[in-house]
Order: C-alpha cells, then structure tokens, then sequence
C-alpha cells in the first residue's frame, strides 16, 4: 500500500517535470491520463494568440458598414503608424505576421507575442467602387 508521502512524492515529481518542459513525454514512471495530453495547450504560443486576435478582429469586422474597413493602429515604433492589413500568421512559438501596407508601400509586420499592442481603427475604404477590404487569416505550416 503507498503511503500519503509517496503519493505527495510522486505528484510532486510530476509537477517539477511539466514546468521543466510541459510538452515532452514524460518518462518512464511518470504517467498521466491521455485525456490530459491531448487537451494540453501552450496559452503562450503563437496559435493560440493568433486565434484570440482572429476572433477579436472578426468581431470587429463583422461590426463595419459597407463603407468602412479595417485598419491597424501600430503604437510599439515611437510614433503611430497606420497599417492596412490584408493577412495575419504566425509562426510557433512566437511570432505574429502582419501583411498589408503602410502608406501604400507593401509592408510586413512581424512582431513578438509579448509585444503584441494595437488598436482596431474603422476608416472609409480607399476605393469606393469595390468592396470594403477585410483582413484574411493565414496559418503556419512550421507549428
């Protein structure tokens, strides 16, 4: 029969294990139910910061007439710059992409996720004869 500090030992080694490296296998005499590892998600990753974002920028879209479109407002160069996003990535573990323009020149953003600050801006569409441009949401195949 094990003993509560067995129990309190074996726990222990388990929870020292996964801060060391909470997405490896484990090793032997370690074991934990496969439920928990197939819902195990790294909240600090690029995807799941990339599905946040996605949600908030659709919402925020879905919110614009046809007269408007979606513009970014950067705040991380010292001064503000207005970014017409046309796509957002990611790349894992870190990094978000942002494709557009700024000032009409082709631009690509890339920016870690720790450093992730902008504001949603609505601003009526360049061209009033096409439709309102809406920002596109590319994933990562080097997850």
């Amino acid at each position: 029969m094990e003993s509560i500090f067995d129990t309190v030992n074996s726990l222990q080694q388990k929870t020292d294990y996964f801060q060391k490296d909470p997405l490896s296998v484990p090793p032997d005499g370690i074991t934990l139910p496969s439920k928990f590892l197939t819902s195990f998600k790294e909240y600090q990753y690029a995807d799941y910061q990339y599905e946040c974002i996605k949600e908030e920028i659709e919402s925020f879209q879905n919110s614009l007439d046809d007269e408007h479109e979606i513009a970014i407002q950067l705040a991380s160069f010292g001064q503000s710059i207005l970014m017409l996003v046309s796509d957002i990535g990611y790349v894992n573990p870190n990094l978000m992409l942002f494709y557009g323009t700024v000032n009409g020149r082709s631009s690509q953003l890339i920016q870690h996720v720790n450093q992730l600050n902008f504001m949603l801006q609505a601003i009526p569409k360049e061209d009033p004869n096409k439709p309102a441009r809406r920002i596109g949401f590319a994933t990562s195949n080097e997850d």
